[in-house]
């Protein structure tokens, strides 16, 4: 029996870790074969307070578990496989680890970018392919970018990244946007931005160098190009990581976890969120951090005035 169970060790799992370890609340961290989150495919992070020369997204990620594993905190690695939460103590299944018990569940398993899925990309994440303008877009100051998507997103990241490049084209595999009238038309006033819709995103063209380019296709005449550019931001959208629950905490309509105003609390007591499986607005790793202390704060004071029975902290 666990008084806390976290799943997820981004920067909102490793900072509640932090948070109850100290607390001497012992938690127990689940995280999957690709611990850290997001971070670990970001080269350098420039924006994390208390790193003025930056740090390797890797680095910052490997330095917070060895905070709260100095607290503490105990780490075992499995994909959490089902829940039950309709009565405590909560019981999850966990690949290789089989059934663990918590009388309080933190759920920071995050929210995953969506990708084209075409050569190319993935091998250059972080190389010049990037999915999040305001953490990269500093280091593409004087280059041309390649924005991908339809939606407000692309829009919006595409209208801060001229911030920084020379010009952003915009990619859209169809004729029409699905993004609202306002972000199109903040779009469209924007004399660095440029267009290249109807174009079907083929191929990442890279050297050993970096993104040199992005090969499309014509959808009206089937002819195929490459688009030069310095740097590929996708932004066609996210997927919170949640599809594990199985129903069993409330999400809205896109499967991000409701909380709570001003909490971290969600619909069922003793479950609490953080990090980007409930934020679909900032997705920022000080942001997660942020609301991982939150839900380690709330998680505690709803086990001091909850807890009737002695514990043993033992896998």
């Amino acid at each position: 029996m666990y008084k806390s169970i976290i799943i997820g060790t981004g920067p909102a799992g490793l900072t509640a870790a932090i948070y109850l370890a100290r607390a001497n609340m012992n938690p127990l961290i689940i995280e999957g074969p690709e611990p850290g989150g997001q971070l670990t495919t970001t080269t350098e992070v420039e924006n994390f307070p208390g790193f003025p020369e930056g740090i390797m997204g890797p680095d910052l990620m490997a330095n917070m578990r060895k905070q709260a594993e100095r607290f503490g905190a105990k780490f075992v690695t499995g994909w959490v496989e089902s829940v039950e939460l309709s009565q405590r103590p909560f019981k999850l299944q966990v690949d290789g680890h089989g059934e663990m018990i918590g009388e309080s569940v933190i759920i920071s398993t995050g929210a995953s970018a969506k990708y084209l899925g075409i050569p190319g990309e993935r091998d250059n994440v972080g190389k010049g392919v990037s999915t999040c303008a305001t953490c990269d877009g500093f280091f593409f100051r004087g280059k041309k970018i390649i924005v991908v998507g339809g939606g407000d997103s692309a829009m919006e990241e595409a209208n801060f990244l001229t911030r920084f490049a020379t010009g952003v084209e915009l990619v859209h595999r169809r004729d029409e946007l699905r993004a609202s009238k306002i972000m199109q038309d903040r779009a469209r006033e924007n004399e660095k931005i440029g267009w290249s819709l109807n174009k079907t995103p083929l191929e990442v063209v890279a050297t050993g160098m970096g993104v040199t380019g992005l090969k499309v296709r014509d959808n009206t005449s089937g002819e195929e190009e490459v688009l030069e550019t310095d740097g590929i931001f996708v932004a066609i959208g996210h997927t919170p990581n949640t599809a594990f629950l199985g129903g069993a905490v409330e999400t809205d309509e896109h499967g991000y976890i409701k909380v709570k105003p001003g909490t971290s609390e969600t619909n069922v007591p003793g479950v609490f969120a953080c990090g980007d499986v409930q934020d679909s607005k900032y997705r920022q790793a000080i942001t997660a951090a942020g609301s991982g202390c939150m839900a380690a704060l709330d998680c505690e004071r709803f086990l001091e005035g909850s807890i009737t029975h002695d514990w043993s902290q033992s896998l």
